[in-house]
């Protein structure tokens, strides 16, 4: 008797979500919003239309849903930060990631820009309420290693702007 593979339940559609995301990325970049078309991201994809729609409804899901797996794989590389790490080795890591992030994925950063450009359209909810409270969190950790002695006086909120526009301009100009 044969030994068939077993089937792992969620990995075709996890397969096809990312296929779909990745194509969504790059059209999105090279079309804008409005210029992109789910046809047009299928094609990339090279799934069927129908797949897309099954994923993500319509162009607007789709859309939220990039920028959202953009934000989560930026945001996910200070997640387990402490008061008890060493701001050096934190900041240093995270501004190598964040580095190493936008020359990997410079789309990303070139598809969040353009959203924040044009007035965070679809991202203003997020900024405004799930951001805010991740940023907030980064800052009060920030501001202990600073009463700790563990760093300079800073402005934590202005030194994570820099950081982001800084890391910002590999991205855009793609060094």
């Amino acid at each position: 008797m044969s030994e068939t593979k077993k089937y792992k339940p969620g990995k075709i559609r996890e397969q096809n979500s990312q296929k779909i995301l990745q194509a969504a990325e790059v059209e999105f970049v090279k079309h804008g919003y409005k210029g992109t078309s789910m046809q047009s991201i299928s094609d990339a994809a090279e799934l069927p239309k129908a797949n897309l729609h099954y994923y993500f409804t319509n162009k607007a899901k789709l859309y939220n849903a990039v920028l959202e797996d953009i934000v989560q794989r930026w945001n996910e590389v200070l997640t387990d930060i402490t008061e008890d790490d060493d701001p050096t080795e934190t900041l240093e890591f995270y501004i190598r990631t964040k580095v190493e992030l936008a020359i990997r994925y410079p789309n990303a950063s070139k598809i969040f820009a353009t959203e924040i450009i044009q007035g965070a359209p679809n991202v203003n909810e997020y900024l405004r309420t799930e951001l805010r409270t991740w940023l907030r969190a980064k800052t009060k950790i920030i501001e202990t290693w600073i009463e700790q002695g563990k760093m300079s006086k800073v402005d934590p909120e202005h030194l994570f702007f820099m950081i982001w526009s800084t890391t910002q301009h590999y991205a855009d100009f793609e060094t």
